[in-house]
Order: C-alpha cells, then sequence, then structure tokens
C-alpha cells in the first residue's frame, strides 16, 4: 500500500517512521510512505502556501492551488494508477472521528493521499472540492495536521496483512467490536508501590486456560477506572 503526505514540515515524520513497526514494514515493501513538501508545488519565488483570509480574522489560511496541484501530481505519478482504490483524505478537526472501522477500510486501498493542515486553517475548497473525506482524531486542537497524520497511518499501516502477525491482531482492543483490551501482567509476580503489595491476579497463574480466556473476556468489556 502506497501513503502520500501532503505538508508543509516534512521533517517531523522522519523519526516516527524509522522505527519500530513502519519502518520493518517499509523493508518489507509491504508499504511505500512518501512525504511531499507542499512549497514544492508552488509557483512563486517566496514559495507561498498560505495567505490571509477573506472576510478578515487571525492567523493564516493554506491556499487551495498548492495543495490541489500537488494531489493532482501525485495521483498522476502513482504506478498503474488505473484500477488502483485511492483516497484524499484532509485531516481536520471537524471531520469525521477516526476508529478502528475506519482504519480497517483504508486498509483495504492501494493509496491514501493525506493532507496535513497548518496555520488558522485550509481553504475550505480544499474539502469541497480536493480532498474525498475529512478525518478527525477528536475533539480538541493541534498545533497541524501532522500529528493526527501519524496516528492514522500508524493504525492502518498495522491492519495491512504481514505486517504483524494474525493472532497478535485478534487479541488487540477493539478487534472483536467494542471491547478495549483485556489487563496485561508480567514478572515480577508481587511488587511494593507506594508502600502496598500490588499482586498479579490468581486466575492469571493457576495455569486454567479456560478460566483465563474467561476472566480476560469479562475485564475486556469496561474500561479501568482509578479507584
Amino acid at each position: 500500500m502506497q501513503f502520500d503526505i501532503i505538508t508543509i514540515f516534512p521533517k517531523i515524520f522522519d523519526s516516527y517512521f524509522n522505527e519500530s513497526i513502519i519502518k520493518r514494514a517499509q523493508q518489507k515493501n509491504l508499504v511505500k510512505i512518501n512525504i511531499h513538501n507542499l512549497r514544492d508545488y508552488t509557483f512563486d519565488k517566496h514559495k507561498t502556501v498560505d495567505d490571509r483570509p477573506y472576510g478578515g480574522g487571525s492567523g493564516m489560511v493554506l491556499m487551495v492551488e498548492p495543495i490541489n496541484r500537488a494531489v493532482k501530481s501525485i495521483k498522476k505519478v502513482y504506478p498503474a494508477r488505473r484500477g488502483k482504490k485511492t483516497k484524499v483524505i484532509l485531516m481536520s478537526a471537524k471531520g469525521k472521528k477516526f476508529n478502528q472501522a475506519m482504519a480497517k477500510r483504508f486498509s483495504k486501498l492501494d493509496q491514501l493521499i493525506l493532507i496535513s493542515g497548518r496555520y488558522e486553517g485550509i481553504d475550505e475548497r480544499v474539502a469541497k472540492y480536493v480532498a474525498d473525506q475529512e478525518v478527525s482524531i477528536g475533539d480538541y486542537i493541534l498545533t497541524g495536521g501532522e500529528l493526527p497524520t501519524m496516528v492514522l497511518l500508524d493504525s492502518v499501516i498495522r491492519l495491512i496483512s504481514g505486517v504483524i502477525a494474525k493472532e497478535s491482531l485478534k487479541e488487540e482492543s477493539f478487534s472483536k467490536g467494542k471491547n478495549i483490551e483485556y489487563p496485561h501482567y508480567t514478572r515480577p509476580e508481587n511488587v511494593k508501590i507506594n508502600g502496598k503489595k500490588r499482586k498479579v491476579p490468581k486466575v492469571l497463574l493457576s495455569g486454567n486456560h479456560k478460566k483465563i480466556e474467561e476472566w480476560r473476556a469479562e475485564r475486556a468489556k469496561v474500561r479501568p477506572e482509578k479507584p
């Protein structure tokens, strides 16, 4: 699967995409990630990507022309484009809330083009006429769309066949519906925290696999809360 990210801060992605699972997925040629600097799609000598908003207001707005030019260019050079399933996603605070079901749908595509916003916002014509869908990762404000882009990409990549063992995916949170993942414990069996002994639940030490499965299934239905 191919991911094409449009951003004005391409170096933000370097560290994250060159570590752990995402790095291995690229090395196995299971995914290809291209980072596109939006400034490369401008025509003026200053490489301008933003301007003041019509109607007044604070901040600057990313212009539609460089973004449209970038998307068209990416679609044009994507190998064997005919018959390939491609979606253009605009990361936006007003977009549809991202979830595991959406990640699964995206993982079936051949290409995702992700637009990372900045500043006060993006010209609304990008959302209306360039992007196929607006996606949000939550009801809060971030400095830009780069972090949401990484969240979406990470979630999608781990669902691509061959990236993670199937058995591991089956046991993860939300893999069987809306349940969270069950609690995990490892050694030591007893540990002192803030002066109190905290033990591993006895059922996990019992060796009774049926009871262990029942315990895990029950706790996967409940979100943990502090006492």
